[in-house]
């Protein structure tokens, strides 16, 4: 019984610490936010329900009134129109109640985006994100020679060749060929631009979203608090082949982001295979524990 109990203890460890195969992306009926995966996002999170503290309230106050006015001020019921056309009180309550509202609302909202848009000075990585017709490109900016790639989405045929619970994890129209791989609990600055019209590179769970504009460079950050993939995709209309540009980034310990970064260099391919292998045996070592439990 004692046995069985420690083998309960290492599957749940296993399943907290091994989080690799955890995944974020948009799921049916959803409703609200993804799962936050940064302290940016976490923040969104709250000011999203703060306001729903005073969106709520207004749009009943607003439904209640309509519904005084139809009632009371129907022809049948009030034959003789009133003449009024002034009343200091209530005009005083109208200009007062929003503006204190506005207050409530805007000075949390611009503490927020300026969090949003102002990164740390000594980011831990930096990588350009350059949205094309229609695949993104991506460039980090480490060593001497600059790691770059381009991302597509995933081919049908690829994605047919995978298993049932690897379908979950790389879904249709969002799982892409080449991951943007980044270390855990780094912060990680972005340059985003574009080559030829405008994009815009949105990751939900990071909380990040910004335009990506030929000849500018814009720039963001965002810092991963737990491992997994997450998807986003590009926000802006830019052509026939727009919802078919989606973003993945893979968020490691940095032991692996090591190993991925140094081969990588060499062979991105083999790179990511060999990312690949290291997650796949942790998860087989959830499932050995698992059962071990059982």
């Amino acid at each position: 019984m004692k046995n069985k109990a420690y083998a309960v203890l290492a599957a749940l460890a296993c399943l907290l610490f091994a989080s690799s195969a955890f995944a974020d992306k948009p799921v049916e009926w959803q409703t609200r936010l993804q799962t936050a995966a940064t302290g940016i996002m976490e923040e969104i999170t709250w000011f999203e329900q703060y306001t729903l503290w005073f969106i709520i309230p207004i749009t009943l106050l607003v439904l209640l009134l309509l519904i005084v006015v139809v009632v009371k001020f129907r022809e049948g019921a009030n034959p003789v129109p009133s003449r009024t056309s002034h009343n200091t009180l209530i005009e005083v309550i109208w200009t007062v109640g929003p503006v204190i509202v506005l207050l409530f609302l805007a000075i949390p909202s611009f503490q927020l985006l300026t969090a949003q848009l102002t990164p740390p000075q000594n980011p831990d990585l930096t990588v350009k994100a350059t949205g094309n017709q229609w695949y993104w490109s991506y460039e980090y900016a480490v060593g001497e020679n600059p790691l770059s790639f381009d991302s597509l989405l995933m081919k049908e045929e690829d994605r047919a060749s995978l298993g049932k619970e690897d379908k979950t994890q790389y879904p249709r129209l969002l799982a892409v060929d080449n991951e943007v791989v980044v270390p855990v609990g780094k912060t990680v600055r972005m340059l985003v631009t574009a080559a030829d019209v405008i994009h815009a590179f949105a990751m939900p769970a990071f909380g990040v979203k910004i335009d990506a504009v030929p000849g500018r460079l814009n720039e963001t950050w965002f810092k991963a608090d737990r491992e997994g993939l997450y998807y986003g995709q590009c926000s802006e209309l830019c052509g026939k082949d727009h919802a078919y540009m989606p973003i993945a980034i893979r968020v490691v310990a940095q032991d692996k982001y090591d190993a991925w970064l140094a081969a990588a260099a060499s062979n991105l391919g083999e790179a990511n295979k060999a990312l690949m292998a290291s997650i796949d045996g942790a998860a087989k070592s959830v499932d050995v524990a698992a059962n071990a439990a059982q």
